[in-house]
């Protein structure tokens, strides 16, 4: 017998591709049965849940309000800059308060609480966030200073603004501390998350941190819920400011207790530091050095470093 045929070949992946095709509703029919087991996570219903999507739409617009002219394509000036507020205001009012009200009633449904009237919550806890908008912009203007006279690397305010992924971070952390603190659900965490995954920080939307904020590099940085920043503060990648690890049993019983270090006014803390343990501060002025371990308060004033280590070196000679 010859060769098939390209015709023949046709026909035969054709047949071969109906009939892996024809599994395909048997494998729905058990992802539908899975959809009924208590041990399986799934939002089945009618009612409509936050949208990942929309929110980091909603920092995306919170940038074009906090930093005016920087992230759009077309100009603003002092002739249409009332109406460029007006235009960009609008649209994240409407966005975040149909997003609010989302993640307030998929609270009460989800513990069967009495009605919030959460439509109008939301429209309120919106224009709330939004009166907090011009507090918020001052701040970020320290951060965005701080960066500037931190890092010798910066040409510009321009330059971090546009690039730097440490203010990126810090500046969806502002918005989303400030969503956590109106009791906002979902919505602050899902922001952080976003920004981790964009940035490599990871700040949790319940620490608080002062004003002049700065993160150098910042990829690996960890900052946990009850941690408390003081102002002037200047972390570098793989700083930790974390949690000491806790049995499985006792877990639920910390959830509201502080957990995560103090660090006070004007420290700076080097590469791959790691400070854990909710008693554990560091006073102001004292500088940490890089790849220590600390779980007791350190003094202000202070310098923490490792002993320098012994280096071996060889040459090809040796070798």
């Amino acid at each position: 017998m010859g060769k098939p045929t390209d015709m023949e070949r046709c026909k035969v992946e054709v047949k071969t591709t109906r009939q892996f095709r024809e599994e395909i509703p048997e494998i729905v029919n058990e992802l539908v049965l899975s959809c009924r087991r208590e041990d399986c996570f799934d939002h089945v219903g009618p009612e409509p849940i936050p949208s990942r999507e929309a929110i980091i739409d909603i920092l995306h617009r919170a940038r074009h309000l906090l930093f005016p002219g920087y992230f759009i394509r077309h100009r603003v000036d002092e002739v249409n800059l009332g109406y460029y507020f007006g235009q960009e205001a609008m649209a994240f009012f409407e966005l975040l308060a149909e997003q609010i009200a989302l993640s307030i009633r998929h609270e009460c449904l989800r513990y069967d609480l009495d009605c919030t009237h959460c439509e109008d919550r939301g429209q309120e806890e919106a224009v709330r966030f939004m009166r907090q908008l011009p507090r918020i912009r001052e701040i970020l203007a320290t951060d965005v200073r701080a960066a500037y006279e931190g890092d010798p690397a910066a040409k510009s305010y321009d330059e971090i603004i546009f690039s730097y992924p440490g203010l990126w971070a810090i500046t969806v952390f502002r918005v989303a501390h400030q969503l956590f603190e109106q009791g906002i659900p979902l919505l602050p965490r899902i922001m952080t998350e976003y920004a981790h995954h964009q940035t490599g920080i990871d700040i949790h939307p319940g620490a608080h941190i002062g004003e002049s904020f700065f993160i150098d590099h910042g990829t690996g940085v960890v900052i946990g819920e009850t941690t408390e920043i003081g102002k002037r503060v200047r972390l570098y990648q793989g700083v930790t400011l974390g949690a000491l690890s806790l049995p499985k049993n006792v877990v639920d019983s910390l959830r509201t207790k502080k957990r995560h270090p103090t660090v006070e006014d004007d420290v700076i803390i080097y590469a791959q530091a790691t400070i854990l343990g909710g008693e554990t501060v560091i006073g102001a002025r004292s500088t940490i050095g890089g790849n220590v371990w600390i779980t007791e308060s350190v003094p202000p004033d202070t310098k923490v470093f490792l002993k320098k280590p012994e280096l071996v070196y060889k040459g090809r000679s040796e070798r």
